[in-house]
């Protein structure tokens, strides 16, 4: 009987295990029950301090489920000199987190009726510019839509709001207002200024009645560098087995964009608020919550103060909505999301300039969703800085380079570049030039191992390798200023102009591969201009622009390439900006010709999601410069859905490649 027994136990085993693998599953461990509410908080807690271990993260952690707090812990210190801890009524510099409360703020003053979020601001701002104020909205504002830079300016540090808006508000727009989201702290510092002009308060008063004290947030205020604040912890930035004090200039300057402080109690107050009707009547506060505007740069939404992400659950495929937003000021990180479909809330804030928000938020999602989820792995630069203070540069590159693929240790651009400037703050140039250069081989699609790269090449009197390696930075990203800053020192004038336009133009830089569309196989830089009323029905301009590449590719275009660049360039920009998410998107379809000159002409049929909502055809001509000195290309696309007879196509034909664009 016992052999019996035997027997059909092992039958069984077999079984299962041929189950498992038709099934491609797991069977090292049973199928997975949902987690108890203990079981949670152990693994969060150990998956936090592991974090903390590995000096990935030094602040203050609050998690919640459906509406309550399941978890909540300081790590590390808020004060390094004293030893003093982190705990969970610390203070801490929230930075951007800011905005959500200005966005409020505004509405507050929407639902008295004493804003109109689409009134233009010279309504409200009499001295304003009226060339901008005219054209700007409250709504362009909230979601940064407006067209304005994206901070003041760095030379000059100011602490009273109409000095601070002074700063920007005469210069000029960076593109017409509505037309796309560009990041703006000066668009919500100018919100600041708007709430203190209406309430004819100052934005700390208005904030502490509106917001602070009718939530019982005594730990939350306006941070001001002279006073002293009880329980507030220092910032720092960090190196490798090194921390710096960062500067204690006034940061009031971050103002209604970035200066309040807060604990993570105190924020979760301010979440339970947002589920209520407390400080704002439901219907305005289902707009703080719509997604008004997509923003490419992360395939998420913007609403008014908070971003819309699809986030992943631990290290599945599978995603879950959130809402939140993160914050980032000298010494300080933060991020705040909330997970709506569960009432779930995650709360970091972290007060050294680095840390792993967002991989922490990752696993922690996926514990409260039972997903399976990565342990922090060890920072690979750490180590390998650890084994060049003891053996020397060349052991540490070799190092770092026998254990980069290995699954124990996390490989991270920033920390070799941190890394690399330990040693060029310590006047080591040598060391520094072997890190960053280790960093462009383990990097060589990055910018800024390069840039870095050629900045310890100067210092080493190697001014053509820099050169070379800030050139490389600039393809790899046009906007860098400073690489083409220091080239202008070491003699080379370098610009991203491709095109000639007259100044009513607009003007956008992207780096190729382009961002929505990754499947255009180029590398290079794309400089994009726009004439005024490009995206207004009622101009002869609508829907016409021009654009050039500057690609690595050596050879003459083809029709099929051009079809094929033409097609995946507008599915993927269409396709980003796309707000019905109920439809479907048809396929970008493209008839093209090929003239006598080797240029192109032809028509492309979209769906026009950026304002019409409606089928377009565009027509389109493609004509590419050949660089043979550089082995690249620059391609020039001018389009319009009017037809090629249209007196835009002048205008268009009028833009042309300027001279050395090729160098």
């Amino acid at each position: 009987m016992q052999q019996f027994k035997t027997n059909v136990s092992a039958i069984l085993k077999t079984l299962t295990l041929l189950i498992c693998i038709i099934n491609q599953v797991s069977c090292t461990q049973p199928k997975k029950e949902q987690l108890s509410k203990s079981d949670k908080v152990s693994k969060i807690n150990e998956i936090v301090d592991l974090y903390a271990d590995y000096e990935m993260f030094n602040g203050s952690v609050l998690v919640a489920e459906e509406g309550k707090v399941i978890f909540k812990k300081g790590l590390r210190f808020a004060n390094m000199e004293w030893d003093i801890p982190n705990q969970t009524d610390t203070k801490f510099k929230i930075a951007s987190l800011t905005k959500q409360f200005t966005a409020m703020l505004i509405m507050q003053l929407v639902a008295e009726e004493k804003l109109d979020l689409h009134k233009p601001i010279s309504t409200y701002l009499v001295d304003y510019p009226k060339i901008n104020g005219d054209q700007i909205t409250i709504h362009h504002l909230l979601t940064h839509t407006a067209g304005l830079t994206r901070d003041g300016s760095d030379k000059e540090k100011h602490n009273k709001p109409k000095a601070m808006v002074n700063q920007f508000a005469g210069a000029p727009l960076q593109f017409i207002p509505g037309e796309r989201f560009e990041y703006s702290n000066s668009g919500y510092t100018l919100l600041g200024y708007i709430i203190e002009t209406i309430t004819e308060k100052s934005y700390e008063d208005v904030l502490q009645e509106k917001i602070f004290e009718p939530l019982e947030m005594k730990n939350s205020g306006f941070f001001r560098h002279r006073p002293l604040i009880k329980n507030m912890a220092s910032g720092y930035n960090k190196g490798f087995g090194e921390y710096f004090n960062t500067d204690n200039s006034d940061e009031s300057s971050a103002y209604a964009a970035g200066a309040i402080y807060s604990t993570v109690e105190d924020m979760f107050l301010w979440n339970q608020a947002l589920n209520t009707e407390i400080l704002l009547p439901k219907k305005y506060m289902d707009l703080i919550f719509e997604k008004h505007i997509i923003d490419p740069s992360y395939s998420g939404h913007y609403g008014y103060g908070w971003e819309f992400i699809n986030k992943p659950l631990g290290n599945t495929s599978e995603k879950v909505e959130t809402v939140g937003h993160s914050g980032n000021i000298d010494g300080f990180r933060a991020l705040y999301t909330r997970i709506p479909s569960s009432n779930a809330s995650i709360i970091l804030l972290n007060n050294t300039s680095r840390g792993f928000l967002n991989s922490m938020t990752t696993a922690i999602t996926g514990i409260l969703y039972n997903k399976p989820y990565d342990l922090p792995l060890k920072p690979l630069a750490k180590f390998m800085v650890e084994t060049i203070e003891k053996e020397g540069v060349d052991k540490g590159i070799e190092f770092y380079g026998a254990h980069k693929d290995s699954p124990d240790y996390h490989a991270s651009e920033q920390e070799l570049i941190v890394a690399g400037y330990k040693y060029l703050h310590a006047e080591n140039a040598i060391y520094a030039a072997k890190v960053f250069k280790l960093a462009t081989k383990v990097f060589p699609d990055r910018d800024n191992p390069y840039d870095s790269y050629a900045e310890a090449l100067m210092l080493l009197g190697k001014n053509d390798e820099a050169i070379t390696n800030y050139k490389t930075s600039l393809e790899l990203n046009p906007k860098n200023n400073n690489a083409i800053e220091m080239l202008a020192k070491l003699g080379v004038t370098y610009s991203t102009d491709l095109l000639k336009t007259n100044d009513t133009w607009g003007k956008e830089l992207f780096a190729i591969p382009l961002h929505f569309a990754q499947g255009i196989k180029l590398k290079g830089f794309e400089d994009a201009r726009f004439p005024k009323g490009w995206n207004d029905t009622n101009r002869p301009n609508f829907w016409t622009y021009a654009f050039a590449w500057k690609v690595n590719l050596n050879t003459a275009l083809t029709t099929p390439q051009v079809k094929d660049y033409i097609e995946k360039y507008y599915d993927g920009l269409l396709s980003g900006v796309n707000k019905e998410k109920d439809i479907e998107l048809p396929k970008t379809t493209v008839e093209i010709t090929q003239n006598k000159d080797r240029s192109f002409i032809g028509k492309a049929s979209i769906y026009d999601t950026f304002v019409t909502r409606k089928p377009l055809v565009l027509n389109f001509n493609v004509e590419q410069v050949l660089c043979k000195k550089s082995n690249t290309s620059i391609i020039v696309f001018r389009i319009s859905p009017k037809n090629f007879g249209h007196r835009v196509w002048k205008g268009l034909k009028e833009i042309k490649v300027l001279e050395n664009s090729c160098d």
